[in-house]
C-alpha cells in the first residue's frame, strides 16, 4: 500500500485540529448563550420576586388574606399580560393563582426554602422556568412561585444549535480545501527539489536547486542541497583526476618495462646487455612500486581507512633519523647537509612513523631539486607553542605562480620537474600527515636561490612549557 503524501497528511491533521477546535468552540457558545440567558431570566425572576416581598413587607403586621390577594392582584396585572404567580400559605391552601398560571397547573412545592430554589419543567408540554420561595409575616407564612416561559428561548437555543451543526462541518470542508491548497503551495519546492535531484547524474553534477529566497527552512533545505551537490562534484572531480592522473603516471613505467624486455628477447644478448636490461625493469619496478604504494596512501586517506597512531615522541629524534636517511642521496650529488637539532627532547603528540615520512619527503625534495654543489639545512627549533621544523635548500627554487598549487597531486612544475623527480604525490602525503598532527607547512620560495618549509606542530601540553623555558 502505498503511503500517503505529506500534503495528505497534512491535510488530515489541519482537519482533525480544526475539526476538535470548532466542535469545542461550537459547544462552547452554545452552553455560554444558554447560561447567559438562564441568567439572566433567574435575575428577573428575582427581582420580581423581591418586589413582592417588599410590598407584602409594607403591608404590615396585620392584613387579612383578601387583602393580600387585592395587592397581589394588583401586582401581577402590572405585567404585560399577566404575571406568572401564585401564593400558597403554610396549609398548601391556594391565597392567590394569577389568570396567567392556571393554565399551567404549577404543582405545589413540596417544602419552600427561604432562599430562592430555580426549577425548570415542563409543564402541559411548555417549558418553565420557576423559582420558589418561602416569606415568613407576622402570624403566618406563604410560599411564593414564579415563572417565566421558556418557549421562545428554547426555540433561539434550537435555532443555534442548527446553525452551529449546520456551519461546522462547511466551515471544515472550506478549511481543509484551504489548507491543502497552502500545503500544497508551500511544498512546491520540494517537488522542485525532488525532480531536480532525479535528474542528476554522474554527467550533471553540475545541477543546482533555483535559489530560494523565503527565509524558511525550505530555503535553508535547498541550500544544503546545493552545498551537498558542491562537494560531491569536487569529490567527485577529485577522484575522477586522480584516476587520470595514476593512469597516465602507470602507463609510463609499464611502457618502459614492456619495451625493455621486448628488445632485449628480440635477438640474443650476452650477460651484460641482459644485466643492464634487467637492470633498468628493476629501476622501474622499484619506481612503480613507490607510485603505487602512495596512490595506495592517499587511497586510504581519503577513504579515512589511514590512521594516525597518536603517542608522545620526540620529535628532534625523529628529524634527526630522517636526516640520516637523507643523507646518501645528498653525498651522492656532493649537497653539503648541515643539521642543527637540539640534543635535548623535543615532544609533541603525533605518530612517529607518519612525522618520518614527513620529513624524509621534505629532505628527500630538497636534494632532489638542488643542484650538485649546493647546500640542505635541517633544523628544528620551538616558538610559543609550537615546534618549528625547518628543511632548507639553495635548489632551482618555485615560482610564485606554483606555490598554491604544489600540494595538489601529481602536480610538478614545467621543467622543473621531471619523471626522474617522482610522480608529485610526496607533498600530498606530507600535507595529509600535518594536517592529522593538527600542524601546517609554510613554503617560501625564490626561484634560483632555493626553498623553504617550515613545519609547526603543537608540543606536548605538559612538556611544552619547560622546553620553553631552556636558554
Amino acid at each position: 500500500m502505498r503511503p500517503a503524501s505529506i500534503r495528505a497528511r497534512l491535510t488530515l491533521w489541519y482537519f482533525v485540529v480544526q475539526a476538535i477546535t470548532f466542535v469545542a468552540f461550537g459547544v462552547g457558545i452554545f452552553f455560554a448563550v444558554r447560561g447567559s440567558v438562564h441568567a439572566a431570566i433567574d435575575e428577573d425572576l428575582r427581582q420580581r420576586l423581591q418586589g413582592i416581598r417588599r410590598f407584602m413587607d409594607r403591608m404590615g403586621p396585620v392584613f387579612s388574606e383578601e387583602d393580600l390577594t387585592y395587592e397581589l392582584r394588583e401586582h401581577s396585572g402590572l405585567r404585560p399580560g399577566g404575571d406568572l404567580l401564585q401564593v400558597s400559605d403554610a396549609q398548601g391552601n391556594w391565597i392567590f393563582r394569577s389568570a396567567s398560571i392556571r393554565n399551567y397547573d404549577i404543582p405545589r412545592p413540596g417544602e419552600a426554602q427561604a432562599a430562592p430554589r430555580y426549577d425548570t419543567q415542563i409543564v402541559r408540554g411548555v417549558p418553565l422556568r420557576i423559582v420558589s420561595a418561602r416569606f415568613g409575616v407576622p402570624g403566618n407564612s406563604y410560599t411564593v412561585q414564579l415563572a417565566a416561559p421558556l418557549a421562545q428561548v428554547f426555540d433561539v437555543l434550537e435555532e443555534l444549535r442548527w446553525l452551529l451543526v449546520l456551519s461546522i462541518p462547511i466551515v471544515l470542508v472550506l478549511a481543509s480545501f484551504g489548507g491543502y491548497w497552502m500545503s500544497r503551495r508551500a511544498l512546491a519546492p520540494v517537488d522542485a527539489i525532488t525532480s531536480t535531484a532525479r535528474s542528476i547524474s554522474e554527467h550533471s553534477l553540475s545541477m543546482r536547486l533555483a535559489r530560494l529566497k523565503t527565509g524558511d527552512e525550505l530555503q535553508r533545505l535547498a541550500e544544503t542541497f546545493n552545498q551537498m551537490m558542491d562537494r560531491l562534484e569536487t569529490a567527485f572531480k577529485r577522484i575522477t583526476q586522480f584516476t587520470a592522473d595514476a593512469s597516465h603516471e602507470l602507463r609510463t613505467p609499464t611502457a618502459l618495462i614492456r619495451t625493455t624486455a621486448e628488445l632485449s628477447l628480440r635477438r640474443d644478448r650476452d650477460k651484460s646487455e641482459y644485466r643492464e636490461a634487467l637492470g633498468q625493469i628493476l629501476e622501474e619496478a622499484e619506481r612503480t612500486g613507490i607510485l603505487i604504494d602512495n596512490l595506495m596512501t592517499l587511497a586510504r586517506m581519503d577513504s579515512g581507512a589511514e590512521a594516525v597512531g597518536f603517542a608522545t615522541v620526540d620529535i628532534a629524534s625523529i628529524l634527526g633519523e630522517a636526516s640520516m636517511a637523507g643523507q646518501p642521496l645528498a653525498l651522492s650529488k656532493q649537497i653539503q647537509l648541515d643539521r642543527e637539532i637540539p640534543d635535548i627532547p623535543i615532544l609533541v603528540n603525533g605518530d612517529a612513523h607518519a612525522l618520518r615520512r614527513l620529513f624524509l619527503i621534505l629532505i628527500d625534495n630538497a636534494v632532489k631539486y638542488t643542484p650538485t654543489g649546493g647546500r640542505v639545512f635541517i633544523g628544528l627549533n620551538t616558538n610559543r607553542n609550537n615546534a618549528v621544523a625547518t628543511v632548507r635548500d639553495t635548489g632551482i627554487g618555485i615560482s610564485q605562480e606554483d606555490l598554491p598549487v604544489i600540494f595538489e597531486r601529481f602536480y610538478r612544475a614545467d621543467k622543473a620537474r621531471s619523471r626522474e623527480s617522482g610522480a608529485g604525490l610526496g607533498l600530498s602525503i606530507a600535507r595529509w600527515i600535518a594536517e592529522a598532527h593538527r600542524a601546517e607547512i609554510l613554503v617560501e620560495s625564490v626561484v634560483g636561490q632555493g626553498s623553504t618549509f617550515e613545519v609547526r606542530i603543537p608540543l606536548h601540553q605538559e612538556i611544552g612549557a619547560s622546553v620553553l623555558a631552556q636558554p
